[in-house]
């Protein structure tokens, strides 16, 4: 039976009353999407804080505490998880979050993944953030988070706050309520993606996107399909894997902040083995990508082993250049991807600056973290392209033993190429000496 209801336009004029048909369990007209009516008793508060208990009718929790310190913090880990190897990405941010709050004035955090805190807690007393939200999916983990905030000294709600939800609902929340911040940092998982539309909708105007992935087999080509749909990207194996999961993590966020109107800057990309893990620090700011610049295809050609980049333009015309045929058998293509600089030479400078303000780098600490912020200085050099040459790939090539890595950059330089180490791989080089003229300098060297 069919109701017919008045419209307000035209109260004599009868309408039918629905075009679909609600099931009686759920408000969603999609039996796929269930919506069951929320039972207030069994629901987490909005906002789970100290003082909200987010189990409804729960016992104090017996929990094992684990305590560590990082750059003289004390904190506890708890049961939560937890990779001391990643103390050079939290540092990274750090700097970053730090010279945000020098040349603005202000600074508000929000670590939509926090763990066991440990970001939060450096973002607020290192960077002297002054408000950090931080939030985790595990409700579990709120005495862990909360007893560390609190040992910054710092009271709740002032400077700080708990919250226990799922991030992409904390960033909407935020969204909705303006409440916008100038870093928003992402420690997520694999290569979910999902995140990268509500960040950008809960960051300030100019402001920083720390995201991250730890989905190594797709950055090598073994999970194609996975690429695509996460990032946008089809990515296949080539030799400079590590650093393709840079670019495809940027091109990522690229193509979902230029649907949005916006436009994003890479400060900083860092690659560490352990996970392995992939960070990018960016700065969204409005308007779009113009020209696609920076965002295209990257081939590698098995036979020579050069690389090129390919602008869209060009698809349907990609060969390379020791290939006589238009269809290169032995040419490998990947894309789209970032293919522009991974760091920002200018910004890197003032974070290494502040690293030997602080003592965490200088000529006399001889730290992993001055190594990697020089390197990352050097690999600025805007006449390097993408990717790196690996020397037992020329060695393999050249018939020869591996050369020392010092040696052939000094043998580079002297031939007026451009040369940096990497600090995605220990015995490979950013150059734009073309293979075979590396090869002719390892057997050179060899002799």
């Amino acid at each position: 039976m069919t109701h017919f209801i008045k419209t307000r336009e035209n109260p004599t004029q009868q309408t039918p009353a629905m075009l679909l048909a609600l099931a009686p369990k759920t408000l969603s007209p999609f039996s796929f999407l269930p919506n069951p009516k929320p039972n207030p008793k069994n629901q987490i508060p909005k906002f789970a804080t100290l003082n909200q208990n987010p189990v409804p009718n729960s016992e104090p929790i017996d929990r094992k505490c684990e305590y560590r310190t990082e750059r003289g913090l004390k904190f506890d880990t708890g049961e939560t998880f937890f990779r001391h190897e990643s103390a050079t990405g939290r540092d990274l941010g750090v700097l970053a979050a730090t010279l945000y709050k020098k040349s603005r004035g202000k600074l508000r955090v929000l670590d939509a993944l926090c763990g066991c805190g440990i970001r939060s807690l450096r973002y607020l007393v290192e960077a002297e953030a002054d408000f950090v939200l931080a939030n985790d999916g595990n409700v579990e983990s709120r005495d862990v988070i909360t007893e560390n905030l609190r040992s910054s000294g710092e009271e709740e709600e002032e400077r700080w706050k708990v919250t226990l939800m799922d991030a992409n609902r904390i960033m909407t929340e935020c969204y909705l309520n303006r409440d916008f911040y100038d870093l928003i940092d992402i420690d997520s998982f694999g290569s979910d993606s999902s995140f990268l539309r509500s960040a950008i909708n809960a960051l300030r105007m100019d402001g920083l996107l720390y995201v991250t992935s730890t989905d190594g087999f797709s950055s090598g080509g073994r999970r194609p399909q996975q690429t695509l749909a996460a990032y946008g990207a089809y990515v296949r194996p080539m030799p400079y894997s590590n650093e393709l999961g840079l670019r495809m993590l940027i091109g990522g966020v690229v193509r979902v902040a230029s649907v949005m109107g916006y436009r994003v800057t890479p400060l900083f990309s860092y690659y560490s083995y352990h996970g392995p893990v992939f960070r990018v620090m960016l700065r969204v700011i409005r308007g779009k990508l113009p020209d696609s610049r920076h965002y295209g295809f990257i081939s590698y050609c098995r036979d020579c082993g050069n690389s090129h980049e390919f602008s869209w333009d060009e698809l349907g015309r990609i060969s390379c250049p020791c290939s006589d045929s238009k269809v290169s058998m032995s040419l490998v293509v990947s894309g789209p991807l970032w293919t522009g600089p991974l760091h920002d030479a200018a910004y890197i400078t003032d974070m290494l600056t502040l690293a030997k303000e602080w003592g965490w780098a200088g000529s006399d600490t001889g730290t992993d973290l001055d190594k990697l912020l020089n390197t990352m200085v050097a690999e600025s050099d805007p006449r390097l392209p993408f990717g790196f040459i690996n020397l037992d790939e020329v060695a393999s090539r050249a018939k020869v033993n591996s050369p020392a890595l010092k040696a052939v950059v000094s043998a580079l330089q002297k031939e007026g190429y451009a040369v940096s180490r990497s600090h995605i791989e220990s015995n490979a080089l950013k150059t734009n000496c073309p293979m075979s003229e590396c090869i002719r300098i390892a057997q050179e060297l060899q002799q």
